[in-house]
């Protein structure tokens, strides 16, 4: 629930100071307010002349870090910090990570949870993180708190965390196409606003029942005014401003080619895609003559639904490239627990394809007699907003 700014300012306050912090950010800002510095990182750091606390402040060009004594400088160096109109405050102590989130309304929103770290000491760089979203986030009680479900969750947040930069504050525009239950569009957003991001994100799905459900979770959560949802089909919902980063996952079939063709005309600077199943390329390779020696690659019908699998990410992963993406293909989740485990992973660079890239992938569709439905969606108008 919304609590006074000024109480929940108090409780980070006490933290920053307490012994035991390990790590803070603050960073975005609050409605109508510009901090003099876009991002601060505070730190305990033991030096040879003592414990001190370490403050790293970024204004944007350059970061600019220093060393405080513990007492009257470091309180007096917290009580600057604190009264700069950031939006969202991370602290984690030795027994403790507190999250505060400044709504548009300027009330705070808190959320408490145990530690979930290594044992290195305080001040080393070798403690290990088990996870990326606590497991005792209210988001697991909402959705469920599976051991397989907490597995998707870490394994996602962790692709996440290897495609954005470390220093991104925000703000940040994200959508998920064909969201369905959300639960990996609100962990990516528990993620993101912990990791101090400004973050706004939008989930897109064609049931309105589950717009509705979302919506009424997100409220649950507190998120509200900054995670929305909307019911529409992924060609067509209404999206504005255009995200920065697009997730789709596990959207079946061409579904998958629908999301990456808005991401592309959205000129989206990151796209996460995990496909699901792979219908469309299968069934024209049951019609279209294999070339040369190729054809037990698709004679048997096992054989032949997994070629397609292979085949179809390949040209999803080339066609990205030929509109200035660079692109990996990566495992998403370990093989054991989902064969459907590829993960496509892509950044806007806008450089230009080369020859042999473009040949590539004429000769690739030409020999095997495809239209991969991504082409002929990218060959259309620039979808609209």
């Amino acid at each position: 629930m919304p609590q006074l700014l000024d109480v929940a300012l108090a409780e980070v306050r006490a933290l920053l100071l307490d012994p035991g912090l390990t790590r803070a950010v603050a960073a975005g800002r609050r409605r109508g307010e510009l901090p003099t510095v876009v991002r601060a990182e505070l730190r305990p750091v033991a030096l040879k002349s003592g414990s001190r606390l370490q403050i790293v402040t970024d204004d944007g060009a350059r970061p600019y870090t220093r060393n405080v004594e513990p007492g009257p400088e470091a309180h007096a160096a917290v009580d600057a910090l604190l009264a700069e109109p950031f939006g969202n405050w991370h602290v984690e102590t030795a027994t403790a990570t507190l999250q505060l989130r400044v709504t548009k309304r300027g009330e705070a929103q808190v959320h408490r949870a145990a530690a979930q770290r290594g044992t290195g000491p305080v001040g080393s760089h070798d403690r290990a993180k088990e996870h990326l979203l606590d497991p005792g986030d209210p988001l697991f009680g909402a959705i469920g708190g599976s051991a397989a479900k907490r597995r998707q969750v870490d394994a996602f947040l962790r692709a996440l965390a290897a495609t954005l930069p470390d220093d991104l504050t925000g703000p940040l525009r994200v959508v998920d196409l064909g969201c369905g239950n959300a639960y990996l569009t609100f962990a990516a957003y528990r993620y993101l606003a912990g990791r101090g991001i400004d973050v706004e994100l939008v989930g897109v799905d064609v049931r309105e029942d589950q717009r509705q459900r979302n919506t009424a979770l997100a409220r649950e959560l507190g998120c509200d005014d900054q995670v929305r949802f909307v019911a529409g089909t992924i060609l067509d919902a209404v999206v504005e401003p255009a995200p920065d980063l697009v997730l789709a996952l596990h959207a079946c079939d061409t579904a998958t080619d629908e999301a990456l063709a808005r991401a592309v005309g959205w000129r989206a600077r990151w796209v996460l895609a995990a496909p699901c199943c792979h219908h469309d390329l299968a069934a024209q390779l049951r019609t279209s003559p294999a070339p040369g020696p190729y054809d037990p690659l698709v004679r048997q019908g096992i054989l032949r639904e997994r070629f397609a699998d292979v085949l179809t990410d390949a040209l999803r992963a080339a066609l990205l490239r030929l509109h200035g993406y660079r692109v990996e293909v990566v495992e998403f989740v370990d093989s054991q627990h989902t064969p459907r485990n590829l993960l496509l992973r892509a950044r806007h660079t806008g450089a230009e394809p080369t020859d042999q890239q473009r040949d590539e992938y004429r000769a690739l569709i030409g020999d095997w007699q495809l239209t991969p439905r991504l082409q002929t969606l990218l060959d259309r108008p620039p979808l609209a907003g």
